[in-house]
């Protein structure tokens, strides 16, 4: 049977269908942003989400199909971000996957989203050598911090995660104080080069403490006291690029900081991949690839597009799955929580 997946991404604001080969070959990839959409709300609305996943995804999965050159008839197999995500979301995704296997009698892959993330260091061409299990996964986004170690696929061992705000979740709510448009991650990130990183000494929490957990919301708070203490008045650009610059150092000292405690934990790992929409950032690439440079440690850092939400990734989970014999039945559910460690116990089920 062929081994091509059609991969579909749903879980947030971002539509999106990708055509993989058997050996990680691209044949198209597709992405939808609804960012417009929810500019004007300062932040993702989940029935907008929806809705718009519901009248773009069908045309967008024929697009795929058309440019990677192949029919249903063709794949081996589809597969749908399952969770952990918006539930609405997942639903259109998960439900427009199962329609299309059952008319093509092609096999049903559900795919977790965080395994997606995971898998993409995997991706052949992606990097100079694969990395071969174990490798650490250090996984940025605007719902997820976590410090988690690849054992193969579906088996996960998790180091550490957030106590409270994931990264992301704390770069957006910082550049929403200071008067940044949405999505707010990408716009601190240009303000801070025009700051200075030392201009204030902001918290760093759980820094040289033992473990990988993160913490974030000191840090937001700190920031968020700055921000008051100029009044109700918009800041000036100057002070606002000196705030952006000093969080985002912060944020690069704990990240690097908990990565060296993973990497005392687990020596035998030889490379580290950086995944979701913070992993974007070129200050937090910088640091990390140092520490790992010092460590004889390798950094994958995906490209740009592959670092946020995507269906390249969940396509290539989905061949990955394949391989091992991982299918699901339509009957398998949208998990929003949706634990990596969790999988193990999945497929012994």
């Amino acid at each position: 049977m062929s081994q091509i997946v059609l991969g579909i991404e749903s879980s947030c604001d971002e539509t999106a269908a990708a055509v993989l080969a058997a050996d990680g070959r691209i044949l198209s990839e597709l992405v939808l942003s609804q960012i417009a959409d929810h500019a004007p709300w300062g932040g993702v609305v989940p029935e907008i989400a929806a809705r718009a996943h519901l009248a773009a995804l069908p045309e967008l999965a024929r697009e795929a199909l058309r440019q990677a050159g192949v029919g249903y008839a063709n794949l081996g197999a589809i597969a749908a971000t399952a969770g952990p995500g918006l539930i609405g979301g997942l639903l259109v995704g998960t439900g427009f996957a199962k329609g299309a296997a059952i008319a093509a009698g092609r096999p049903y892959i559900a795919i977790n989203h965080l395994e997606a993330h995971a898998l993409t260091a995997r991706l052949p061409g992606l990097s100079a050598a694969q990395p071969q299990f174990p490798y650490l996964l250090l996984l940025l986004s605007g719902g997820h911090s976590q410090c988690v170690v690849v054992e193969g696929v579906g088996r996960y061992h998790k180091l550490g995660t957030t106590l409270d705000d994931a990264v992301g979740e704390a770069f957006d709510k910082t550049a929403k104080l200071l008067g940044l448009p949405y999505p707010g991650g990408p716009a601190l990130e240009a303000l801070a080069r025009e700051g200075d990183a030392h201009a204030y000494p902001l918290p760093r929490p759980l820094l040289h403490r033992p473990g990988c957990d993160f913490s974030f919301s000191g840090l937001k708070t700190a920031v968020a006291q700055l921000a008051a203490a100029q009044g109700t008045t918009a800041l000036p650009r100057p002070l606002a690029a000196n705030i952006a610059a000093s969080f985002q150092a912060a944020v690069t000292d704990i990240l690097a900081d908990r990565l060296a405690n993973a990497f005392a934990r687990r020596p035998d790992v030889s490379a580290v991949i950086i995944a979701g929409g913070v992993a974007a950032n070129t200050a937090i690439r910088t640091r990390l690839d140092t520490l790992c440079a010092a460590q004889g440690k390798t950094l994958i850092a995906p490209p740009l597009r592959l670092c946020t939400d995507n269906a390249v990734m969940v396509a290539w989970a989905g061949v990955e799955r394949l391989r091992a014999g991982l299918t699901d039945p339509l009957t398998a559910p949208c998990k929003p929580r949706w634990p990596l460690e969790d999988l193990a116990r999945d497929m012994v089920r």
